[in-house]
């Protein structure tokens, strides 16, 4: 699974679904063994994180919203994905 991100012990993963059981542009989140699948805006889709994590996690996809949409199509397409900064 591609890893797009990773800080503050959170993993950002996206990766091609196609057929898949979400239907929407969406990446996943995980920490520790807690993990969400979040649409590109915002919504959870399944899962859940510790409400602190939650927040950087949201915080961070506003800020590379673009970048997560550009990833999705590159995904979509079969093709390859490029990494996204991390929050500091």
């Amino acid at each position: 699974m591609p890893t797009l991100s990773v800080f503050f012990g959170i993993i950002i993963t996206m990766y091609r679904e196609v057929g898949g059981r979400h239907n929407i542009p969406h990446f996943h989140a995980q920490y520790q063994d807690e993990e969400a699948a979040v649409s590109l805006d915002g919504d959870i889709l399944e899962g859940a994180l510790p409400k602190s994590k939650l927040k950087l996690v949201l915080a961070w996809a506003e800020i590379h919203k673009d970048d997560l949409e550009a990833n999705w199509k590159l995904l979509s397409d079969g093709r390859e994905f490029f990494r996204i900064d991390p929050l500091r």
